[in-house]
């Protein structure tokens, strides 16, 4: 077990937590704010338990000067203020002396925000590169280190791995769901347990089929993936979506497991991806040279929502058709549908298994939602991520 920020007393230490607030920006306005919403429930713990709260974390990617100036965190200390209702106070620096003055002038409950950790991807990367002094630096600007940047977990950086290694740490709330709720269903799912795997390719995901398919009753597959299944199986794809160097890995597992393994029996195609360009239903074993196959058809709709209804916990990552045009939504949608009337445990990939679910108006009916899609996928794959790996065990 990690310790967590409720294995330490907070009174007046610096506590710093490492957040994500990578939220999408346009126009200088934040799109969606779920992420620093996510992060209160662990800085108002610090804030009430009387700590002087030190927060960081990064924002897009930061590879010229230019990038400073649409990356600055200012916006979110802004949008942070109104949400806590007390003044964020924001230091447009990561090192040097006003930070180091604003800190140690930091008083009880206060909260203090440090600017973009990956500005210092600009010198070297010393962020992204885990330079060993600057999470030394950063370590020295606190007495606690608490990482709650679910997800950034699956990456060695001087925010999360760097500090930690140089100060007592614990994990926050939002980190501490994550592993709840993905590795401990893992461990003991409450059976029958149903994986969904969508997306495009099958390199992305072989990590994750080969520990899940193990543990899991079913595994259904959509998305663009599943055509280098079929493929697999000798039928033909047309002009579908092949990841032609994981033919063998398609065939082998489906060897083994294929009691296991649920494919589409349908698709819905088209001659071309545009939004003017017409589309039809085709069985798997009428599709013809020109066809691109771009989500899961009504029978692979109808035959998935019946292994989900019967099932008691349920894993998806990855949208089982190109959901971002409407036309081709229609699957995905179903599988929201189909989770929303299931009575079990249900959790959700993040990135764009997340982005759907929560577009088309589902989020309320999972049981979690990941933070983080990378990260998510990692710990499905039964990874340990680094930034969890590195936190104090409980004694």
């Amino acid at each position: 077990m990690k310790k967590t920020i409720r294995d330490y007393d907070l009174e007046d230490k610096k506590v710093i937590i490492r957040c994500d607030f990578n939220v999408p920006i346009k126009d200088n306005k934040i799109i969606d704010d779920n992420r620093i919403k996510m992060s209160l429930e662990t800085i108002k713990y610090a804030i009430d338990n009387n700590a002087k709260v030190i927060l960081m974390s990064h924002l897009g990617r930061v590879e010229t000067k230019q990038d400073k100036e649409k990356n600055s965190l200012k916006i979110v200390a802004d949008r942070l203020s109104e949400l806590l209702n007390q003044d964020v106070i924001f230091i447009d620096e990561t090192r040097g002396k006003k930070l180091e003055n604003a800190i140690n002038s930091l008083k009880r409950k206060e909260v203090l925000l440090i600017e973009n950790t990956r500005f210092e991807d600009l010198n070297g990367q010393k962020e992204s590169k885990n330079d060993p002094e600057l999470g030394k630096y950063w370590a020295s600007l606190g007495d606690i280190f608490i990482n709650d940047a679910f997800g950034t977990c699956h990456r060695a950086h001087a925010s999360n791995v760097g500090i930690a290694s140089n100060l007592q740490n614990g994990i926050g709330f939002l980190v501490e769901k994550e592993i709840k709720e993905i590795s401990d269903t893992l461990e003991n799912p409450d059976r029958p347990f149903t994986v969904i795997l969508g997306g495009s390719k099958v390199k992305d995901k072989i990590k994750v089929i080969e520990n899940l398919v193990k543990i899991a009753d079913y595994i259904l597959i959509g998305g663009g993936m599943a055509f280098t299944f079929l493929k697999s199986e000798g039928y033909e794809i047309g002009s579908s979506l092949l990841d032609i160097e994981n033919l063998e890995f398609c065939k082998n597992i489906l060897e083994q497991y294929g009691n296991k393994i649920i494919l589409p029996v349908d698709t819905v195609c088209s001659k071309e991806i545009t939004e003017i360009s017409s589309f039809y239903e085709k069985d798997i074993n009428n599709i013809e040279n020109d066809d691109i196959g771009l989500d899961i058809g009504s029978k692979t709709i109808e035959i998935f929502k019946k292994v989900i209804e019967k099932s008691n916990t349920v894993i998806w990552n990855g949208p089982v058709g190109m959901f971002e045009m409407t036309k081709y939504s229609k699957g995905t949608k179903g599988i929201c549908e189909a989770l929303k009337l299931n009575k079990g445990k249900k959790i959700v990939g993040g990135g764009d298994t997340a982005s759907a679910v929560i577009n088309f108006g589902y989020k309320d009916y999972m049981t979690h939602i990941s933070t983080g899609g990378g990260a998510s996928l990692e710990l499905l794959e039964g990874k340990i991520l680094p930034g969890i790996g590195i936190i104090d065990e409980k004694k």
